[in-house]
């Protein structure tokens, strides 16, 4: 059986910790991982709202992004940061880029979007789920076609693609599953991370 961690090996632990943060933060890079949803969106819309506190010349943003998805209004509130922010941000793609993590991958600066070679990418039409008074629905029907529309828009805005070559390789009935190569040819990634 481990013996449990004494409270010095705690604290120097903190500190290891605090200073690897420290140096990324120095560095103007941001790690976004796990389900995309309010909290750690709040801690990335934070840094980028820090870091545009703080004008440097040739700063760039690196944001990380490794995500199997989650809330897609919680995503495009990223994004909104993100297409206002006066400093540019490379998006840069590793484990997992999928669902709401697509779109925030997409939206990062034309140029500066790197795919990692092994990379699980896949993007797919507004999921939702409804339940509720008759009117209720209807209201919410309203909406879904709403976020559908700023998918779309977000999609157009990111790439060169139109919108029915959009609904067609990204948006189609089935979930969209691409390769890193598949990525790049569609312009939704500009190179691979690393790239020979």
């Amino acid at each position: 059986m481990a013996n449990k961690p004494d409270k010095k090996e705690i604290e120097e632990a903190m500190i290891a910790s605090e200073k690897i943060n420290l140096g990324l933060l120095e560095s103007h890079f941001h790690y976004l991982t796990g389900d995309i949803e309010e909290d750690n969106i709040a801690d990335t819309i934070r840094w980028i709202i820090y870091e545009n506190l703080k004008p440097e010349p040739n700063k760039v943003l690196t944001l990380m992004i490794n995500s199997n998805g989650g809330d897609l209004t919680s995503a495009i509130a990223l994004i909104d940061v993100m297409k206002n922010s006066n400093v540019p941000i490379r998006t840069i793609g590793v484990g997992a880029v999928i669902s709401a993590a697509f779109f925030i991958f997409a939206a990062g600066t034309k140029g500066e979007r790197f795919i990692g070679r092994n990379t699980s990418i896949m993007c797919h039409q507004y999921t939702a789920n409804a339940e509720g008074k008759h009117h209720d629905l209807k209201a919410y029907a309203k909406e879904m076609e709403l976020t559908n529309k700023k998918m779309l828009n977000l999609l157009k805005e990111s790439t060169d693609l139109d919108l029915k070559a959009i609904k067609a390789k990204l948006l189609a009935p089935t979930d969209t599953w691409l390769t890193p190569s598949e990525l790049i040819a569609l312009g939704i990634a500009d190179n691979f991370l690393n790239h020979p």
